[in-house]
């Protein structure tokens, strides 16, 4: 390392927009040390990134720790108010070390919850330090380059839909097993939309595979993550194609005979709040009757799911004539069905029932619907 220079990392040398930048593999050991923090009570204005969110750190750090063999991260972005040096290797000039006095202030412009996670996980697996992560440095030009540096990473990220999470997740038993009830059971097979977050009209598909997910969790009790045994697997295969010869409707979906479309705009039952609350009711059926829940299940023949029906689903599935898959309006629908099984568990049904709007009489379902996953 040349005098002066205290860090000194192998460096790739790019050009965008007229200015230099460098990619760079740096020791998980460094980051902790290279990127400090502003601090919390320094203006926003003042700043070149957001405030640290706590709360997101120890997800982030346990998922580098549960899976050492096959974590992955992209490369986080820096911005170095400093002297900083390039130094050509012989073999190209785009090719070299990035040498940056310690004096050097550097400005995390996108990254700074995978630091901090990096740095939790470090105190937990110290070994994980040797291993390197890519950091794209720019050179500063002040805090208003790096303000539009932040800006400008983020305006055009754009989050992946729950459903394309479910499809591509692989570490989750309930996303395995998601895919495999969207592939082999009705009312699933051939009825799921697997990658976007809404359905179009045009669209066969009769749920999400957000909302297959979110329903068959509900289904099992479980957590996200959690261990999916066989006896698991078999019972949700079980129960939802139960379910399919309960509900008409599905079952005419799965035989073509009916459009998707058309029960979306005219049944609660054809949308994931309700498709949850009915995994919440099985849930409490399988527990409370786990060898003789198949015959209890058939007392749902005789709802009424039509969203005209706004008498039982107003204030339930439907939020002023809306669809609406909010936590509150799944909690209530499946307190409902589980009225209707005779499973409410014993003292909760005056307090849930109590927190019901009274029906509107006139009031007619829109097809406008509030959060479709």
């Amino acid at each position: 390392m040349s005098q002066g220079f205290d860090y000194a990392l192998p460096a790739l040398r790019g050009t965008q927009a007229g200015h230099e930048y460098f990619v760079a593999m740096c020791p998980l050991r460094l980051l902790p040390r290279l990127f400090i923090f502003d601090d919390d009570e320094i203006p926003a204005e003042l700043r070149a990134q957001r405030t640290l969110n706590q709360a997101r750190v120890p997800e982030i750090r346990d998922y580098i720790t549960d899976n050492r063999d096959s974590y992955a991260f992209s490369a986080i972005t820096a911005s170095i108010d400093g002297d900083a040096h390039f130094e050509i290797s012989s073999h190209h000039e785009s090719l070299g070390t990035l040498k940056i006095p310690m004096t050097s202030r550097f400005i995390l412009n996108d990254g700074q919850h995978r630091r901090a996670a990096i740095e939790a996980a470090l105190e937990l697996s110290p070994e994980l330090g040797e291993e390197t992560i890519a950091v794209v440095f720019f050179l500063d030009k002040g805090l208003q380059r790096s303000q539009q540096l932040f800006a400008d990473l983020n305006k055009h990220a754009v989050k992946p839909t729950k459903s394309l999470g479910v499809l591509y997740d692989h570490r989750d038993p309930t996303a395995v097993l998601a895919r495999e009830l969207a592939q082999d059971v009705r009312p699933f097979r051939g009825l799921t939309e697997m990658e976007r977050t809404t359905i179009s009209n045009r669209s066969l598909a009769l749920f999400t595979l957000s909302a297959v997910y979110q329903a068959t969790l509900a289904l099992l009790g479980k957590r996200k993550g959690d261990d999916v045994s066989e006896r698991d697997r078999a019972f949700a295969g079980e129960f939802w194609e139960s379910m399919t010869n309960i509900i008409p409707e599905w079952r005419m979906a799965s035989e073509r005979s009916i459009r998707s479309s058309e029960l979306r705009r005219d049944y609660v039952h054809a949308h994931g709040v309700t498709l949850q609350a009915i995994g919440l009711a099985g849930h409490r059926l399988h527990e409370k009757h786990p060898s003789s829940w198949k015959p209890i299940l058939e007392k749902l023949t005789e709802l009424d799911w039509r969203r005209s029906n706004v008498t039982t689903w107003e204030g339930r599935a439907m939020t002023g004539g809306h669809m609406s898959k909010a936590r509150q309006n799944v909690q209530l629908t499946a307190a409902f069905l589980m009225d209707v099984l005779d499973v409410l568990p014993e003292g909760e049904q005056p307090r849930i029932f109590s927190e019901l709007p009274k029906p509107t009489r006139n009031l007619e379902p829109t097809g406008k619907d509030i959060n479709h996953e």
